[in-house]
């Protein structure tokens, strides 16, 4: 039995390091995105390791697709004031592969329970429009194989029909391509390819990846 195919999801396009303030307390969010449990743990260790000196470095973080794992952490902030509203935002916004960092400079002036909520919540989403999101699609990979005298023009008319060509192998029987293409538009990428090759040309199944596509 196969295995399902994977779906696009949204993460962030890259890491940032945002600051707010809010009277007088410092607030810094860390964005980074990250391929598992481990990578944001990491993460979160080297941001406490370099922010010692904080008062709170609360964390949220989402990863994994279909049933992401979901963790937050007040670090010694009134429960639920922190990581909660910082983890909420990154659900509200549908990203994935994603963990956040806010590190607290107290100001001297508390802000309440409502307060920090929004204080919290609010570094998060401004950090996340700052590193900006991407849609990762996933793609059928294509092996396609020509010979030299063929292979620039094919190259060409792929970029033209809008197929993603990830790479090309020069090698002394002919050219590979490898090409993504979209898992559900793979039957008529075979009968796009034989029609501009003549027939010449062949495809082979190479695997799944993704591709990155600005939102």
């Amino acid at each position: 039995m196969s295995e399902p195919s994977p779906k696009p999801y949204l993460t962030i396009r890259r890491s940032v390091s945002h600051e707010t303030e809010i009277k007088k307390s410092r607030f810094i969010c860390h964005l980074a995105r990250v391929a598992d449990e481990d990578e944001a743990q990491a993460f979160i260790a080297a941001v406490r390791k370099q922010y010692w000196d904080a008062r709170h470095n609360c964390t949220a973080f989402v990863v994994g697709d279909g049933s992401p794992r979901e963790r937050s952490n007040d670090d010694g902030e009134p429960g639920g004031t922190a990581g909660v509203p910082m983890l909420e935002v990154l659900r509200r916004r549908g990203v994935t592969d994603t963990v956040a960092v806010v590190t607290r400079y107290f100001g001297g002036i508390k802000l309440g329970a409502g307060g920090l909520v929004r204080a919290y919540g609010n570094a998060v989403s401004e950090a996340l429009d700052e590193a900006g999101l991407l849609e990762r699609r996933p793609v059928a990979l294509l092996a396609v194989t020509a010979g030299h005298t063929r292979a620039g023009r094919l190259e060409n008319e792929l970029r033209a029909a809008g197929y993603t060509v990830r790479d090309l192998a020069y090698q002394a029987d002919g050219v590979r391509i490898e090409v993504g293409v979209p898992e559900d538009e793979v039957t008529g990428f075979h009968a796009w390819l034989a029609e501009a090759t003549g027939g010449t040309a062949q495809a082979e199944p190479a695997g799944r990846t993704f591709v990155e596509v600005p939102v």
